[in-house]
């Protein structure tokens, strides 16, 4: 069977698309092949004429996932640096990304599963998020700011994440907001 030109690029952009949800909301090691395979309307054979294993759709689902996160933050449409961080901070800490793991950043949903993965994986992994954080470096004019503002988005949605009461929930969202600009105000 003759596919049109770009189908196989295009299949594959959408088993990215459709396993990276599922991974971030159950779980990448714990789901199966067949389970994202199903999702994608694809078999599990055809997978293969996409990824070697399920190793390396890991590794181009954590690449395809920063990339996502990093064309946000470069199409953030605030230039000067306080409404930049001010909507990256609005748009991240908010109770829809704490309760919709799947439509969010892959930083809090996969981060403890690339820590367990293999050498060759973390440096990907590590490759790739370098260059969000020199957008925020861009931005922020501080690397240690970067790292520090990075570091409470992720940490805040992990721990609203594993609380059960809404209300704690927000507190821990506006909180972190306050500590994220306080960090920055007084530096």
């Amino acid at each position: 069977m003759r596919y049109k030109l770009g189908y196989k690029e295009e299949k594959r952009k959408q088993l990215l698309h459709i396993s990276g949800k599922i991974a971030k909301k159950e779980g990448f090691n714990t789901t199966g092949i067949d389970t994202f395979m199903k999702a994608a309307d694809v078999t599990s054979g055809a997978f293969y004429s996409h990824f070697s294993s399920k190793h390396d759709l890991f590794k181009a689902l954590i690449a395809a996932e920063l990339h996502q996160s990093i064309s946000m933050w470069h199409n953030n449409p605030h230039i000067e640096p306080e409404e930049w961080i001010d909507f990256e901070i609005n748009r991240y800490l908010s109770l829809s990304h704490v309760q919709s793991a799947e439509y969010g950043c892959v930083l809090p949903a996969l981060a403890t599963e690339i820590a367990r993965s293999d050498l060759e994986t973390q440096q990907a992994y590590q490759a790739e998020l370098m260059k969000g954080h020199q957008i925020f470096v861009q931005h922020l004019h501080s690397e240690e700011k970067a790292w520090g503002v990075m570091c409470q988005l992720v940490g805040a949605i992990l721990m609203a994440r594993s609380i059960a009461d809404d209300a704690l929930k927000i507190m821990i969202l506006e909180s972190s907001k306050k500590s994220i600009k306080a960090m920055l105000n007084s530096q």
